[in-house]
C-alpha cells in the first residue's frame, strides 16, 4: 500500500488543497474525485457512514483512495485515543479529531497517533494491520509512521475559540478545521443557525489568525468559488468545495427542471 501522505507533504509546502466530501462513502466515488483532481476525499464517520471500529471498512476506501490519486481525510466520532489507533492501523494517513474543547481533551488522540510524541514515547503501540502492511513489529513502519500521519482538530464551538492559542500549542498538531455550523448554533444556544453572524465572523477569524500565528494550517468549507477564492487569500490551506450528494442534487437537480417544464 501506499505509505506517504501527500497531504501532509503540500501542507508542510505551503501548498493551497482541495476536497469534497463523500456522503455515499462510495469507492467508485472516492476514486472520481481523485480523478477529477480534488486533493482529499472527506469522510465524516462522526455523523454518517458505517462504524469506524470495523477496521475492514477502510480496506475498499483506502485502495479507492490510492488507485485515485486522493488523500481521505477521516473524521472520527469522538477523541478517543483506542480509535486514534483502530482507524491509522487500517490505513488511514489523516483524521480529523471533533468535539474539542480544550488542549487537554486533545492531546490524548495526537499522542494517540505517535509512536514518538513530545520529546518522548508516544501512545500509538504498534498492532498487525494494512498500515504496516499486515507485517506487525517492523521497524522500518515504525521508524517511519509518524512522518506520515496527519492528526486535525475541528474547531467547533465557542470553548474551543476561546482556547484557540492553547489548543494549537499542542505538539504534533497537523491543522485545524473550522466548523461554521456547529460554531454558530453555540453562540445560539440551540436556535437557528445565522443568527449572530458579526460574532460567528468574529470567532472565525479570532480562530484563523491564531492558526496562522501558530503555524498551524488552516481548513474551511466554501461552497461558493468567490468565497474559496477569499478563503486562499487569507490564508485558508484546506479547502472543502461541496460533495457527492450536493453535485448530485444541484446539477442533475437542474438538469432535471430545465427539461422536465
Amino acid at each position: 500500500m501506499r505509505v506517504e501522505n501527500g497531504l501532509r507533504q503540500a501542507l508542510e509546502a505551503g501548498e493551497t488543497l482541495f476536497g469534497a466530501a463523500c456522503a455515499t462513502f462510495s469507492p467508485t466515488v472516492i476514486e472520481t474525485l481523485g480523478a477529477v483532481g480534488f486533493d482529499f476525499v472527506w469522510l465524516d464517520f462522526e455523523h454518517g457512514g458505517p462504524s469506524p471500529y470495523d477496521s475492514t471498512v477502510f480496506e475498499e476506501l483506502t485502495r479507492a483512495a490510492e488507485t485515485g490519486g486522493i488523500e481521505l481525510l477521516v473524521r472520527i466520532p469522538k477523541p478517543e485515543p483506542a480509535l486514534v489507533r483502530k482507524v491509522l492501523d487500517a490505513g488511514v494517513r489523516t483524521i480529523l479529531i471533533p468535539r474539542i474543547e480544550t488542549a487537554a481533551q486533545l492531546r490524548p488522540a495526537v499522542a494517540a497517533a505517535h509512536f514518538a510524541y513530545d520529546g518522548g514515547v508516544g501512545d500509538r503501540g504498534v498492532g498487525v494491520g494494512r498500515t504496516s502492511e499486515w507485517a506487525g513489529y517492523v521497524d522500518s513502519h515504525i521508524g517511519g509512521e509518524d512522518s506520515h500521519v496527519l492528526v486535525g482538530t475541528m474547531i467547533e464551538n465557542t470553548q474551543a475559540v476561546d482556547n484557540i492559542e492553547e489548543i494549537c500549542s499542542v505538539p504534533q498538531l497537523g491543522f485545524a478545521f473550522i466548523g461554521p455550523a456547529d460554531l454558530s448554533m453555540s453562540m445560539s444556544d440551540g436556535e437557528p443557525l445565522g443568527k449572530h453572524p458579526e460574532q460567528l465572523q468574529t470567532a472565525i477569524d479570532r480562530t484563523r489568525e491564531a492558526c496562522l500565528e501558530a503555524d498551524v494550517p488552516v481548513g474551511r468549507i466554501h461552497n461558493d468559488p468567490a468565497d474559496a477564492r477569499q478563503a486562499v487569500d487569507d490564508g485558508v490551506q484546506l479547502l472543502r468545495l461541496g460533495g457527492d450528494t450536493g453535485a448530485i442534487r444541484s446539477v442533475l437537480g437542474d438538469r432535471l427542471a430545465a427539461v422536465d417544464q
